[in-house]
């Protein structure tokens, strides 16, 4: 079983920055990739951004230059930072994490609960 806890979320001026964290708990051996979606009302969830064991990244193209996905392997976790945010970044943003965990022996796809980014003046 491995959970995922989102935190950072709320509500931020245009032109402003957050932070979003989701660490990975549970009976884990390791972590794949680690990536950052969202889904606005109405529309389909898309990919953020995304960062592989190795360490590489990708964006989606309307946040490149302004979000930065970084790891912390050691807390299991995984961060977005997001800056110089815009009213079309509002969205619910979601964690996924590719966990192989120990017991059972197992790949997981794991996702988090969703956090609330509103960017509104």
């Amino acid at each position: 079983q491995v959970q995922l806890v989102e935190s950072g979320g709320g509500l931020v001026q245009p032109g402003g920055s957050l932070r979003l964290s989701c660490a990975a708990s549970g009976s884990i051996l390791s972590i794949n990739a680690m990536g950052w979606y969202r889904q606005a009302p109405g529309k389909e969830r898309e990919l953020v951004a995304r960062i592989t064991g190795g360490s590489t990244t990708n964006y989606a193209d309307s946040v490149k230059g302004r979000f930065t996905i970084s790891r912390d392997n050691a807390k299991n976790t995984v961060y977005l930072q997001m800056n110089s945010l815009k009213p079309e970044d509002t969205a619910v943003y979601y964690c996924n994490q590719v966990v192989f965990t120990a017991a059972p022996l197992r790949t997981v796809n794991a996702w988090g609960q969703g956090t609330l980014v509103t960017v509104s003046s």
